[in-house]
């Protein structure tokens, strides 16, 4: 797996900006955001991390890897439902997968075109497959794309972790957000997994 090459300057600046993330990239000196480099891998594990922990959803991905052999669209593709359902994935996390699977076995997900789209453009492109929707496609653009600025707010760790470090326990308001937005641009995926790290032990991966 590789590092974003920015990261390093990220976390510089955003420590000389934000209080808590300094105190945070000091405290996970050592871990960082890091991509596995395979597009189907990266949108599978976030169509089954989607509303579980991380810590569940790694448990149900060891069981899917396993069964798979090789994690491979076509290989997927032909998987049977009940194999797939014995993993732990729900029947509608199966559709999804398979979904997910024909279209990149039959070539009409376009993914060299990818890294050229803007990142509207891009999430329109993938919540076009069942089972997409923004939040998956945001994971996609950190930790595939390594795109060093996505700010997932519908994601509930990242609410989590905004309250517990900026709001005394209570939800961030929309002011509040819109000020760490600005200060945490352009490196809002970096602020981002620095706030998931301090809510689990495991690293969030994808």
């Amino acid at each position: 797996m590789t590092t974003p090459r920015y990261w390093q300057r990220a976390t510089r600046e955003l420590g000389e900006a934000d209080p808590v993330l300094h105190t945070l990239i000091h405290r996970y000196e050592g871990f960082t955001l890091r991509s596995r480099g395979d597009a189907f891998q990266t949108l599978a594990r976030s169509i089954i991390g989607q509303q579980i922990s991380v810590r569940a959803a790694q448990s149900v991905w060891d069981r899917f890897e396993k069964a798979a052999g090789t994690v491979e669209a076509p290989r997927i593709a032909r998987m049977r439902e009940s194999t797939l359902r014995a993993c732990g994935l729900s029947g509608q996390k199966v559709n999804y997968l398979r979904d997910l699977s024909r279209r990149f076995a039959d070539g009409s997900l376009d993914i060299q075109r990818w890294q050229d789209m803007d990142d509207e453009a891009l999430v329109a492109d993938l919540t076009q497959v069942k089972g997409i929707g923004r939040w998956t496609a945001e994971m996609f653009m950190m930790f595939h794309l390594e795109r060093p600025d996505v700010f997932p707010l519908g994601d509930l760790g990242l609410q989590r972790a905004l309250s517990q470090h900026y709001a005394k326990g209570r939800p961030a308001s929309d002011r509040l957000i819109a000020t760490l937005s600005r200060r945490w641009t352009p490196w809002r995926s970096v602020a981002t997994w620095y706030l998931w790290r301090s809510l689990d032990p495991i690293p969030v991966e994808y």
